[in-house]
């Protein structure tokens, strides 16, 4: 006698607080929508990039929404340090990451959550893998509301928001860095595409003095610091302006740079 097959579970995409290793917490309900956090607090099965920081998470959304499943019940599995280091569609030489076994908990019918440390999952963060699987497989995929710093950066800066790139982050080597830097440029002025990237806390001042020694004097710079904390900053200048009141981003801080005209 042959059974039903099982209805796959959701795969929602969970946005996570901008404050990830920032000295300072936003409240949960100030940055992220009931609806959110309602839904998070539903799920029991997850795949994250840290176990520890998501555990973390779930603890702040637990003191507003009792979770469904105990912390120490919740079903937490983190996508392989290779994700992590080469992407989540490889590179030259490396094999696309193929995310399908991370999803069997929702072809067994259990709704599912994906995040990552900071901001919507598989934006400018691993996941697109794990997204794309679930569309491989049948599983529906739900991305939930809730801060994505890229967009709030450009919402910001006053660049062009009709046409934009994220680039991810530029090379630490000077040299390269510098060449980057001219190539975005050239792009931003000839095409008017604003171009988006990031760096990691503590490479901030490295990159901001690179960009206003190779950048050209008219070029607009715009940096967004700290998104959604209290400390929050939004600042968007020509170049030639920065460079008369070098008000640099917090070393510390994350921080999202765009450039256009």
């Amino acid at each position: 006698m042959s059974t039903a097959a099982t209805t796959p579970g959701t795969l929602y995409l969970v946005p996570a607080p901008l404050d990830f290793g920032c000295d300072t917490q936003t409240p949960l309900q100030d940055a992220l929508p009931e609806g959110t956090l309602q839904t998070a607090a539903r799920l029991t099965h997850w795949i994250c990039e840290n176990a520890k920081s998501t555990r973390a998470y779930l603890k702040r959304i637990d003191a507003l929404h009792p979770l469904a499943a105990a912390l120490q019940a919740q079903q937490i599995t983190e996508l392989p340090r290779e994700v992590h280091k080469k992407g989540d569609h490889g590179g030259a030489g490396h094999a696309t990451f193929d995310a399908r076994p991370l999803l069997a908990p929702a072809l067994a019918g259990h709704a599912m959550g994906l995040v990552s440390e900071a901001g919507m999952p598989a934006v400018a963060d691993p996941g697109s893998s794990v997204v794309r699987a679930a569309h491989d497989l049948g599983i529906p995929v739900v991305p939930l509301v809730g801060p994505v710093s890229l967009l709030l950066a450009l919402a910001a800066s006053g660049l062009n928001g009709q046409e934009f790139a994220f680039t991810g982050y530029l090379p630490q080597d000077a040299g390269q860095r510098t060449q980057r830097i001219r190539e975005l440029e050239s792009l931003a002025l000839k095409q008017g595409q604003t171009q988006l990237f990031i760096e990691t806390p503590y490479r901030n001042a490295a990159l901001w003095q690179s960009l206003l020694q190779t950048l050209q004097a008219n070029t607009r710079l715009a940096m967004a610091s700290g998104i959604t904390l209290p400390t929050a900053r939004h600042a968007s200048r020509l170049v030639r302006q920065w460079r008369q009141q070098p008000d640099a981003p917090d070393n510390r801080t994350p921080t999202v740079f765009a450039i256009g005209r």
